[in-house]
């Protein structure tokens, strides 16, 4: 119908309803009818949209978002934030999966985020520790997979950092270039990380779950 209303061709916005695995494989093979084909949703059907489509795919990403808390952060407000990014609905791309904790604010932050993120009414979050984390609060050692992994699940790997130039450079190394989120009060380190940060969506005291169309106003 709006096609219509703004003069368009009522077709020209196709819904393909059956929406099974041979459906998908038949659109990956539809060589001279499917110019570009965008695959929107998790790593498996991204792989297998890349390894096995004959017609051109635009790879879309998968998402190892970051957090990282600021010695100058308001840690209430780090909190919220973390647990936001992490708990509001772990399954999708925009999810934190790694917060980064500077030195300075770990000693206080960690027990409290364990505090909220382990002790909650309905699904616990694993915290997965590097080795000063571990120092700190109690929770499951990192595995060498656990910073490159993009859990999709209640699981968030910690990592205590002793700058933001550790933080940025950490990101640099392990993050998918999604969406990453710095939280402080000090306007400087917050401009430091956002020019620095080579990600799509890049936050100051905001959690990465805004990477979203409807959030944007743009739509699905």
């Amino acid at each position: 119908e709006g096609l219509s209303a703004a003069g368009l061709p009522h077709d020209a916005l196709q819904l393909v309803e059956d929406t099974t695995r041979a459906s998908a494989n038949e659109l990956m093979q539809a060589r001279g009818l499917v110019d570009l084909l965008i695959p929107r949703g998790g790593a498996g059907l991204i792989r297998a949209c890349v390894d096995n489509a004959a017609v051109p795919v635009l790879e879309t990403g998968t998402g190892i978002c970051h957090i990282y808390v600021d010695r100058w952060a308001d840690l209430d407000m780090a909190l919220d934030i973390v647990e936001n990014a992490k708990c509001s609905r772990p399954s999708v791309c925009n999810a934190a999966e790694v917060c980064l904790v500077e030195r300075r604010a770990a000693e206080k932050f960690l027990p409290m985020l364990r505090e909220r993120l382990v002790n909650r009414f309905s699904h616990p979050v694993e915290l997965r520790l590097d080795p000063e984390a571990a120092k700190i609060i109690d929770g499951a050692p990192a595995g060498p997979e656990d910073f490159d992994t993009e859990f999709l699940d209640y699981i968030l790997a910690v990592k205590v950092v002793d700058s933001l130039e550790e933080a940025v450079g950490h990101i640099a190394a392990h993050s998918t270039g999604h969406s990453e989120a710095i939280v402080t009060g000090d306007e400087r380190a917050a401009h430091a990380f956002l020019t620095r940060v080579d990600s799509a969506a890049v936050y100051w005291n905001a959690s990465t779950r805004f990477t979203d169309g409807g959030e944007f106003g743009l739509g699905c």
